[in-house]
């Protein structure tokens, strides 16, 4: 670190979500980017993809183990699922310790690693230097159920429908517009990694059911929830209120949210709160865009926080 200032390396820059990274870490007051990864476009000015303001910088492709040689202060993984364990060997093996932001699945069952979704888990960071980012849905569905946890009654059923970008850029039928079109595409109904990543976190079951949409970014889910209590809705929407007040990338409101006004958003919108007539059933819509609140913007909370930096630095509020 020089005058206040952390470099920032970004492994993986050429998806969706390295995208905005890009972009709101060449934004950031006291980051800036020390090096961006990308197989496809290595060599190419990033300012010729990507419309932050990055001076010369160009996409790199080194070796795995050449990277801690970049001596960043912290490391943001932007890489598909499976792939995060041979970079972050590569630093332990080179007695390196930047800062590590895993953005894929890896290390979110890793009790070692923190679990960085600040609103539910900031009393537990405590200077860890290896930090999971939650999945895109599961930050939309855990903000939308942790309110009332404490007075849930059975698993928790989520219906998620979600932009393509959440499929990522390598080509498959749940990226593929001509098949999107006109069309709800249902996937991994049982078991899917977001549906356990909640189930763990909550220590409660839910059931998740995903879907594919053909707009390009945000998502929306519905929990339906089963209370051991009846509830009158000013009472739900009471703990709402009280739960998010003082989080600004969390907005409560009564209307249900809607995915198209969510796109481009830094925030999880949480409302729609309706209730069955014994008060014991709830039904609650959360959105959020995908790739930022859901991926992008998550990430910068956790290197803020890393850094002891105001957590909301350098995301527009």
């Amino acid at each position: 670190m020089a005058d206040g200032i952390h470099r920032i390396g970004l492994v993986g820059a050429r998806g969706h979500t390295g995208a905005e990274l890009i972009r709101l870490i060449a934004a950031h007051p006291r980051f800036e980017l020390a090096f961006v990864t990308s197989r496809e476009l290595d060599g190419q000015r990033v300012s010729e993809h990507n419309d932050a303001d990055v001076g010369e910088l160009r996409y790199c492709n080194p070796p795995v183990a050449e990277l801690p040689a970049f001596c960043a202060d912290a490391v943001v993984l932007a890489l598909p699922n499976g792939m995060a364990g041979g970079i972050v060997q590569a630093f332990d093996d080179a007695g390196a310790d930047p800062v590590i932001v895993d953005l894929s699945a890896d290390y979110r069952f890793d009790p070692s690693w923190y679990y960085g979704l600040p609103e539910l888990t900031r009393a537990r960071y405590a200077g860890q230097r290896r930090i999971s980012n939650p999945g895109c849905y599961a930050t939309a569905m855990q903000l939308a159920i942790a309110p009332m946890l404490n007075v849930l009654d059975g698993p928790v059923q989520c219906f998620g429908v979600s932009g393509y970008s959440g499929a990522g850029t390598t080509p498959s039928d749940k990226n593929n517009v001509d098949l999107l079109r006109d069309n709800l595409m249902p996937y991994a109904l049982t078991g899917h990694m977001h549906e356990r990543e909640v189930s763990r976190q909550l220590g409660h079951p839910v059931e998740f059911m995903p879907h594919v949409a053909p707009h390009f970014r945000g998502l929306t889910i519905t929990a339906n929830l089963h209370l051991s209590v009846a509830f009158d809705i000013e009472e739900v929407r009471a703990r709402y209120h009280g739960r998010y007040a003082t989080e600004p990338l969390v907005r409560v409101q009564d209307d249900a949210p809607w995915v198209s006004r969510i796109a481009g958003r830094h925030h999880v919108e949480i409302g729609g709160f309706s209730l069955s007539g014994d008060g014991k059933r709830l039904v609650v819509v959360a959105t959020e865009d995908n790739l930022l609140k859901g991926a992008a913007t998550q990430a910068m909370q956790n290197l803020d926080m890393a850094f002891g930096l105001d957590e909301f630095a350098g995301i527009p509020l």
